[in-house]
């Protein structure tokens, strides 16, 4: 009989919603939708859906610093 075995760990997502992508660099969402809205913001943002979420690998290189 076949058996599925989960992962150790589950992998890191590659996308984080608004919520989720604040609380990780420290910032309110609504900061978050003032960028995407203004296009102003240091990383910009993909649509699923007409919704917003936020690349981890841009979030990464905001708290590194190697986003201006």
């Amino acid at each position: 009989m076949y058996r599925y075995q989960l992962p150790d760990r589950a992998p890191l997502p590659e996308i984080l919603p608004t919520d989720e992508a604040a609380a990780a660099i420290n910032r309110k969402p609504q900061t978050l939708r003032k960028w995407a809205c203004l296009e102003n913001g240091p990383i910009r943002p993909v649509r699923i859906n007409g919704r917003l979420a936020w690349r981890v690998a841009d979030l990464m290189a905001l708290l590194r610093g190697e986003v201006a």
